[in-house]
């Protein structure tokens, strides 16, 4: 009798096993559908109106706000991390090109600037909505350095305030070389490379001159396409862009003199004087949201619980400085 009970309880648990797989397999697939279908949706670029009006008449918001750098998007459980995004920017721009009720960009820069191709990308598509009649102008924040500059200059009009700083018209590489410290310990690299620069600027050897020649003729290269950048969308030659491009930052009341910026206002004002070119009732719309304002599947959560999750200021720079060691060019002002 205990053997018959023991048989039918183990088939029963098989049985019950075998059910429970089937049911988390069809629920398996559920959440993946959900997910998929998330995923579907939040690729969309949004579109917040900021002011309403002639929705054949539109002005685009892009706001360029921290390191230009085509990283993953920081997920959290209360939601995206805030900080710039570099593939909507791009899709965005892409989608203005395109719209033919979208007469004008104002780009909201407050960013140090980033990386070289980042960076490049975006003036390119800049360039292709100018060429497609689309008015472009730039508002200056608290900062708009180096890479910051670089998209800002294709735009029709430049703005920023007196307390603004910009410039730092120039490309750097760096690395931090520790092979002294290393030998002082005893600490001994043992490198196999298929070719003398495959180890270009290794922080374990001392950096030959042949090397630190090739190394400055990449970065050579690459600030003479930032002064060309800034030479046609300034209307400036060459020989007075590379006057006032040393790397130097300037307030915006100096970059007004040395025409890197047309004029003095704020947001406000650069969107004010758009629309007087564009049409006073056109309809102004920011692409994007705020992430700061997503929670958990897209709901409002508390500020409190965004500021235990939300990563500081410091922390970004830190991590930046890391990717940035070696064969990695920026337009960025430190």
């Amino acid at each position: 009798m205990k053997r018959t009970v023991a048989l039918i309880s183990a088939i029963a648990l098989v049985l019950i096993g075998i059910s429970m797989s089937v049911y988390n397999t069809f629920r398996a697939a559920e959440w993946e559908n959900f997910f998929t279908e998330l995923a579907q949706n939040s690729a969309e670029i949004p579109e917040t109106v900021v002011e309403t009006g002639d929705e054949n008449n539109r002005i685009a918001v892009i706001n360029i706000e921290g390191v230009i750098q085509d990283v993953p998007e920081s997920q959290g459980f209360l939601g995206s991390q805030a900080g710039y995004n570099h593939q909507m920017t791009i899709e965005a721009l892409k989608n203005i090109i395109e719209d033919d009720t979208t007469k004008a960009i104002i780009l909201n820069v407050n960013s140090p600037g980033g990386g070289v191709y980042e960076s490049a990308e975006i003036h390119k598509y800049l360039v292709e909505a100018k060429e497609k009649g689309k008015k472009i102008y730039s508002s200056m924040g608290n900062m708009a350095a180096s890479g910051g500059y670089y998209v800002s200059a294709p735009a029709d009009k430049i703005f920023a305030t007196n307390e603004t700083i910009t410039g730092s018209i120039g490309v750097i590489m760096q690395s931090v070389n520790y092979h002294e410290l290393a030998e002082k310990y005893g600490v001994k690299f043992e490198t196999y490379k298929s070719g003398e620069m495959k180890d270009m600027l290794s922080p374990t050897k001392e950096t030959p001159e042949s090397e630190k020649e090739y190394v400055q003729s990449i970065v050579d290269s690459m600030f003479d396409d930032f002064v060309q950048v800034v030479a046609d969308g300034r209307g400036m030659s060459e020989s007075e862009v590379r006057k006032i491009a040393d790397g130097r930052i300037y307030l915006g009341s100096e970059a007004m003199k040395n025409g890197l910026v047309d004029e003095e206002g704020y947001f406000d004002d650069a969107l004010n004087a758009l629309k007087e070119e564009v049409g006073k009732n056109s309809q102004v719309y920011e692409i994007g949201t705020d992430p700061s304002s997503l929670g958990f599947f897209g709901l409002k959560s508390p500020d409190l619980l965004q500021n235990l999750f939300k990563q500081n200021d410091v922390q970004t720079i830190e991590a930046l400085m890391q990717k940035r060691q070696g064969i990695q060019p920026m337009y960025l002002y430190e």
